[in-house]
């Protein structure tokens, strides 16, 4: 007899992400009953339509979250694979599922700041950020306008960000049918905070600076970097533009809260040196993802 062999194995990491995605996908559900809704904020992508046919025929949101989804997700097996799309599927069901589970229990809908905008602004940022950002991290989605983007940059090269931004800029002039202006300027201040955080949970807060530094005194501002910061780096060869002479290039990663102190170690050993700093989205390995060795903070080796 053949044995199907799935195309995907259900590992107890595959596992691990279902149950992640279910809890953000609770959490950004709770933050939709407890804080948007009774505060009158709004939401982009597909979560903002269905907010907007809660509020113009009170269309179950569970409901209208699946049903807008539906036929995303079956475009989706086609364009983008059968695991994205079945932790699509769970995200999707799981959203809804919690969408109508938070509604049951009446103090999560009792949570009114209409008094404090701001601060309903900023809660709901930080909670939709965080189950957003769980499910994100955990390769799920909770289906809606990522699938669109997502297939669309696949098969048209369109830009994530552009076809996430016509989306939410359409459900939020739609929303002024139901809200004024100023709930949409602080549900803008939501989702801004709700993009930092949800940048932040994903890339598991490793981000940091990446210097180049060009400097005949490549070897003493090297020294001083190990020295005072406790950090690698590495030479890197290169040639002057114009005059065709050999240069040593310093390159290394720091943490945000250190790049201050690269930049007085380099003014300090070569006034005249030429230093770029870029942002690194993630850094992983020693010193930077692994714990470094403590040192004390009075003592300068």
């Amino acid at each position: 007899m053949k044995v199907i062999k799935p195309k995907f194995p259900i590992t107890p990491s595959f596992i691990i992400e279902l149950i992640m995605i279910a809890l953000g996908s609770a959490i950004y559900g709770l933050s939709i009953n407890m804080i948007s809704i009774p505060n009158q904020l709004t939401d982009g992508g597909l979560s903002g339509i269905s907010l907007l046919l809660f509020h113009w025929w009170k269309v179950n949101l569970g409901f209208s979250t699946i049903i807008l989804n539906i036929p995303l997700i079956l475009i989706g097996f086609r364009f983008l694979g059968k695991k994205l799309m079945i932790e699509t599927l769970w995200g999707t069901i799981c959203l809804a599922f919690f969408l109508n589970f938070w509604r049951l229990i009446p103090i999560i809908n009792q949570l009114n700041l209409e008094h404090d905008l701001l601060l309903a602004a900023i809660s709901a940022g930080l909670l939709s950020g965080l189950g957003l950002g769980i499910v994100f991290r955990y390769n799920g989605t909770t289906g809606g306008s990522d699938i669109i983007a997502r297939i669309l940059q696949q098969e048209k090269d369109i830009k994530s960000g552009k076809t996430f931004f016509i989306i939410d800029v359409i459900v939020l002039v739609l929303s002024l049918s139901y809200i004024d202006i100023r709930h949409i300027m602080y549900t803008l201040i939501a989702s801004y905070i709700a993009t930092t955080l949800i940048d932040i949970v994903q890339q598991g807060g490793n981000k940091a600076k990446a210097v180049f530094i060009i400097s005949d005194k490549y070897e003493e501002i090297a020294k001083m970097i190990d020295l005072e910061l406790d950090r690698g780096f590495s030479f890197l060869n290169g040639e002057g533009g114009f005059d065709r002479s050999q240069k040593h290039i310093i390159y290394c990663i720091v943490a945000n809260y250190e790049i201050q102190a690269v930049k007085a170690i380099v003014l300090r050993e070569d006034p005249k040196a030429f230093m770029t700093i870029f942002d690194a989205n993630e850094a992983l390995g020693e010193g930077m993802s692994y714990n470094r060795k403590k040192r004390n903070f009075f003592i300068r080796r």
